[in-house]
């Protein structure tokens, strides 16, 4: 019996000094980087006016809209030269530009195009406001307009407010501060929305001085409180919580860049040259770098298929000022 007890008390002791001891994890494994190349872009192909995806594992086009069939005949000429198609509310909408002047609103699950007008001026860029109005932006007529967005009226008797703003190219919405980015000439300027549905407007909020001229694209850096910009010469990071803009590539006639998360190359659109040729057949990196390249294409600006955290909320959905 003195030998069982014994042996007992034993094992009990061994339980709770083994019960007793910290267990160590494993260290965390890293996470592979995600291979870009089986991802997806989003391009504006002026060759044929269209807005498509890219699957970049194929290297093939797998979705296309077009403004020949998505426009009436009657206004088709408002979207030559689609200039940019940007994915909001949640990736389930493109909102297009293109420099005949149309802005266009297109549900991507079955290409309907749900909202469209004419602003004119050479339009390069648009915004969502978070009410559902849109700004776009026209480099030729100087324009910044404000739309309301009536899903039931349109393209005529569309609500437009315009307000001058020289060399307009680019419109990007701040959600953590609650203002439009606007870069031109060798500004960067911020302006405050007044939320109003019927009469939307914007204020100056501040005016940052920039390194360069020659503003073109402006867009969230991927994960960063941050902004690309691009000039006539260069590429830029725009820190907005320090305001340190530095160089982030010395290509000359960027048209667009954006980047993505860890994997993802920051890529680039080049255009050919100055004035004959703005557009291009290939995607590169900031290094000069082919990621994706189709003969025939004339691409003018291409983005990574992701959600722009920067400006739109967590599952955000079509929302309109009616």
């Amino acid at each position: 019996m003195n030998k069982i007890l014994t042996l007992l008390c034993v094992l009990s002791l061994w339980t709770i000094s083994c019960s007793s001891k910290k267990v160590t994890p494993a260290p965390d494994e890293q996470k592979p980087a995600v291979d870009y190349k089986k991802t997806y872009l989003i391009i504006t192909d002026q060759s044929q006016n269209r807005i498509a995806r890219v699957d970049l594992k194929t290297q093939s086009i797998v979705w296309e809209w077009k403004s020949a069939t998505g426009i009436p005949a009657k206004d088709v000429g408002w979207f030559s030269n689609i200039s940019e198609g940007k994915l909001v509310y949640n990736g389930k909408y493109m909102l297009i530009t293109a420099s005949g002047g149309g802005v266009a609103l297109v549900r991507i699950s079955d290409k309907a195009t749900v909202f469209y007008c004419f602003v004119g001026g050479n339009t390069h860029s648009a915004e969502i406001l978070p009410d559902g109005n849109i700004v776009a932006a026209s480099s030729t007529g100087k324009l910044l307009t404000l739309i309301k967005v009536n899903l039931n009226s349109f393209p005529d008797n569309v609500y437009k407010k315009t307000m001058v703003l020289d060399d307009a190219h680019n419109v990007v919405w701040d959600k953590q501060r609650q203002v439009l980015w606007s870069a031109n000439k060798d500004k960067l300027v911020a302006y405050t929305y007044n939320f109003s549905c019927n009469a939307p407007d914007l204020s100056v909020k501040e005016t940052i001085n920039l390194p360069a001229s020659g503003c073109h694209d402006l867009f969230p850096v991927y994960g960063e409180d941050a902004l690309w910009l691009s000039t006539s010469a260069k590429a830029w990071k725009v820190d907005l919580k320090t305001r340190v803009i530095k160089e982030s590539s010395a290509l000359p006639r960027i048209k667009s860049v954006d980047s993505g998360p860890e994997g993802y190359p920051v890529i680039t659109l080049q255009g050919i040259d100055t004035d004959q040729q703005w557009y291009n057949d290939k995607v590169q990196d900031l290094n000069g770098k082919t990621i994706f390249q189709m003969a025939g294409l004339k691409m003018y600006k291409a983005r990574w298929e992701l959600n722009n955290d920067f400006s739109y909320p967590a599952n955000d959905d079509l929302k309109t000022c009616n």
